[in-house]
């Protein structure tokens, strides 16, 4: 049985959560009251979804049969049968009919820098891949750089053609943490690129707060044309003469795992914290120029200061401190049809306790909060969907879960 405890707590300071809704944001810009001393505890109300109770389990975590070495990601093309799981090595192994293919979808592993946070960490299918045969991943090569590449399925559909790799953007990395690492598309159908702040503690280099650097940020780019990258018209600055063109929305510290939910036009952003906050924040999808507050603030708190200038930074919807657990693992809304009763909650965890929590976004406000009592994962990584929607956890140990209604 599953049990269902409600339990989570948001941190927030009561002068600072004001806030900048979806339904804010026709200008693309969040503007906030400026406060400081952030960091007062409350709690928040469970809204007015009905209940998931522990009486009607509505969901087990099933385990593969296939065991990985060090899984990172997972991802299908929509209306695909089979999973792809993303190795940190440089490996992308296909599971067809539950069975682990013995030869890997895509092996760069003589090309990739593992270990970490490096590594080969990001897969995204084009959304016309049925026909044009192209994904992209995010993998960090024997230099230390970040590499965004474009690969194209071969005449086999069960292996990648190496030899077809473009490079979209390359990004040096001046440590060896931090790298981010997600890549997806987005409801506009353009690539989204999820940019750590380039390492070490405190962000040294103020990267999450210049935009002439592409770290720390969310990229957006088009890649639909003939060439393999183009900067979209309507980003926030595509002609500044000095601001990267490719960012999308800036101040962040490690963002794993982004998600978008097209049914609600919403993009969750999951931002790893320094020693004190995990953070997830809620924002239109079509929201350009957003600053995420790194480093001014580390989730609702000032960071290495008793007060601060919060204005026009977006302050966290959801948020932990290090009690609760260490580095947040982003996940994803569930719109499957297999399991109706999570219909719209967004599940995330902690890579350190291993946790499995949910809470669904309605009117501007995180509501119906849950940690299910599935006992503790092992060091979950990350999440993903299948070719129809169903949703996928990922464990370092090399175990991957589906998400499945109860066993009858």
């Amino acid at each position: 049985m599953i049990a269902v405890v409600e339990r989570m707590r948001i941190w927030l300071d009561a002068g600072c959560w004001a806030a900048a809704r979806p339904g804010l944001l026709l200008t693309g810009l969040i503007t906030m009251a400026a406060c400081g001393g952030c960091g007062s505890e409350r709690e928040i109300p469970t809204g007015t979804d009905p209940p998931v109770t522990e009486d009607d389990p509505p969901f087990e975590l099933v385990q593969l049969d296939a065991r990985f070495d060090d899984p990172v990601h997972l991802a299908a093309p929509a209306g695909d049968s089979r999973l792809f799981v993303v190795e940190q090595a440089g490996r992308i192994r296909i599971v067809a009919d539950g069975v682990l293919r013995d030869t890997p979808f895509l092996d760069i592993s003589e090309r990739v820098s593992s270990g970490g946070e490096r590594g080969l960490l990001g897969l995204a299918f084009h959304p016309q891949y049925a026909s044009n045969g192209w994904f992209f991943v995010n993998f960090t090569d024997g230099a230390g750089t970040t590499r965004i590449e474009r690969f194209r399925t071969g005449a086999d559909p069960d292996r990648a053609d190496p030899g077809s790799a473009s490079l979209l953007l390359s990004i040096p990395q001046p440590f060896t943490n931090h790298n981010g690492g997600h890549v997806l598309f987005g409801p506009d159908g353009m690539l989204f690129v999820a940019v750590g702040d380039g390492g070490a503690g405190g962000d040294p280099q103020g990267n999450g707060q210049n935009r002439e650097t592409l770290l720390g940020s969310i990229l957006r780019l088009d890649v639909n044309g003939p060439e393999p990258l183009a900067i979209p018209s309507d980003n926030p600055w595509p002609d500044h003469p000095s601001w990267r063109p490719e960012i999308w929305s800036w101040g962040l510290r490690n963002p794993w795992r982004l998600a978008f939910d097209p049914s609600s036009n919403l993009m969750y952003v999951a931002d790893v914290g320094q020693n004190r906050r995990e953070e997830i924040s809620v924002v239109a999808a079509d929201a350009a120029g957003l600053n995420f507050g790194w480093n001014v603030m580390e989730g609702s708190t000032c960071f290495g200061s008793e007060g601060c200038e919060t204005r026009d930074l977006v302050l966290p919807d959801v948020e932990y401190d290090h009690s609760e657990g260490c580095s947040i693992t982003g996940g994803e809304v569930y719109r499957g049809a297999d399991i109706p009763s999570i219909q719209g909650l967004y599940f995330y965890s902690d890579y350190c306790q291993g946790w499995l929590r949910s809470f669904r976004y309605q009117s501007g406000i995180a509501t119906d909060h849950h940690e299910w009592d599935i006992g503790s994962l092992s060091s979950p990584v990350s999440f993903g969907t299948d070719g129809a929607g169903e949703l996928y956890l990922v464990s370092r140990d090399g175990r991957v879960f589906a998400f499945r209604p109860p066993a009858p």
